[in-house]
């Protein structure tokens, strides 16, 4: 039987936010702890983030660590997942080298995460003009990098967010088109999604669709108890939900759909005291339970954030004090980098031999110089 491997990973732009936890941080510990797979790369993606850094270099190294520190303190060990960075495996760029030929421009410019991601970033048609003139073509050529790193550790499995599903296609598009060329050498990975749909994308603190650094509406992992509250307080919920007596509504109501992605029944018990007031006062035992309340009218937004925040500092608390501890042990965590770069490219140096010898370019393969030599001998004879 062929092996389950997976690989998954992120860029380095600083620390890493609930949205990464649900999205994949949690479900990549699941997995690691399930005994399902055979291998588990986890991947900081240092070098994809230098396309749209490339003048700032030193934040990329920066970042390094800070994703680490978070991968470690969500609970990935480096026993079971191999943790590497991207940049210290050389055998990446020559695979993407070697694709890069089996993908059209037109291609590309085709793939909806590509073309949201040049959008939000501000990536303007002309080549001329601000700082954002044009787009870097290491940027624009990133599912050619991202198929690269997929297939040098022979991953079956990528658990990644909705968004990133064309990202994934274009991986099984080059794998195919590869194996029909030169012949099957490439494993054609499948894509995981988060099993919650509240997990698929969740929205930043302000409501918008997506969590991101640079909106200022994250998160993170590492904020403490106080950052923490001060967020959720502020949280956007229901603009008609204007006097605790209204009906309040669900949908696109932020501090539900960030229960939705993290409350569990055991909650209502552990933080009853949430919905005891002063004029008015609930218990409930599940989430559908609280929904229904909040719907009918008579329950406070400030009752339902007080409930997230003991929700999200349950949950955060382990994971922080964790992040404390590693941050005295700076070299533990540089030598788990380091140990895992070398399986990793070990590993990638694997695949790359055998692209390689399907595109017959091994020249110096033992016994190929041979077999090569004779055959052009022969040829070149008077």
């Amino acid at each position: 039987m062929s092996k389950k491997i997976i690989l998954t990973g992120d860029r380095p732009t600083g620390r890493l936010h609930i949205g990464h936890f649900v999205g994949s941080l949690r479900r990549r510990v699941e997995l690691q702890e399930s005994g399902m797979f055979d291998k588990i790369f986890i991947m900081i993606a240092d070098a994809q983030a230098l396309t749209d850094n490339a003048d700032n270099p030193e934040k990329v190294r920066q970042n390094i660590i800070e994703v680490a520190l978070d991968y470690l303190s969500c609970g990935l060990d480096p026993e079971k997942s191999t943790i590497f960075i991207q940049s210290q495996v050389s055998e990446l760029t020559e695979l993407t080298f070697f694709y890069n030929n089996l993908v059209t421009v037109q291609r590309l410019q085709r793939n909806p995460t590509v073309k949201a991601e040049i959008q939000m970033r501000g990536f303007s048609d002309s080549d001329e003009g601000d700082n954002k003139a044009g787009t870097p073509v290491g940027f624009f050529c990133y599912p050619i990098s991202q198929a690269a790193d997929i297939t040098a550790f022979k991953a079956t499995t990528v658990p990644v967010g909705e968004d990133q599903a064309p990202m994934i296609e274009q991986t099984r598009e080059i794998v195919r088109k590869f194996n029909s060329t030169y012949g099957e050498t490439l494993v054609e990975p499948e894509i995981m999604l988060p099993d919650n749909a509240a997990c698929l994308r969740l929205p930043g603190t302000d409501g918008k669709a997506k969590m991101s650094k640079s909106l200022g509406n994250c998160i993170y992992l590492s904020d403490s108890a106080d950052e923490l509250w001060a967020k959720v307080k502020g949280m956007y919920t229901d603009p008609l939900h204007l006097q605790v007596s209204d009906p309040g509504h669900i949908e696109g109501n932020t501090v539900f759909t960030y229960l939705d992605a993290f409350c569990r029944d055991e909650h209502f018990p552990k933080f009853r005291e949430c919905f005891i007031g002063k004029k008015v006062s609930f218990e409930f035992n599940s989430l559908d339970e609280l929904k229904e309340q909040y719907k009918a009218g008579g329950l406070g937004d400030m009752m339902i954030k007080k409930f997230l925040f003991e929700v999200l500092n349950d949950i955060l608390s382990p994971i922080r004090e964790r992040r404390h501890e590693l941050e005295k042990n700076i070299p533990y965590v540089y030598e788990v980098l380091r140990k895992g770069s070398e399986v990793a490219r070990a590993e990638a140096a694997d695949t790359l031999a055998a692209v390689k010898r399907a595109m017959r370019i091994n020249y110096f393969d033992e016994g190929v110089l041979d077999e090569l030599i004779a055959e052009q001998t022969e040829r070149f004879k008077a």
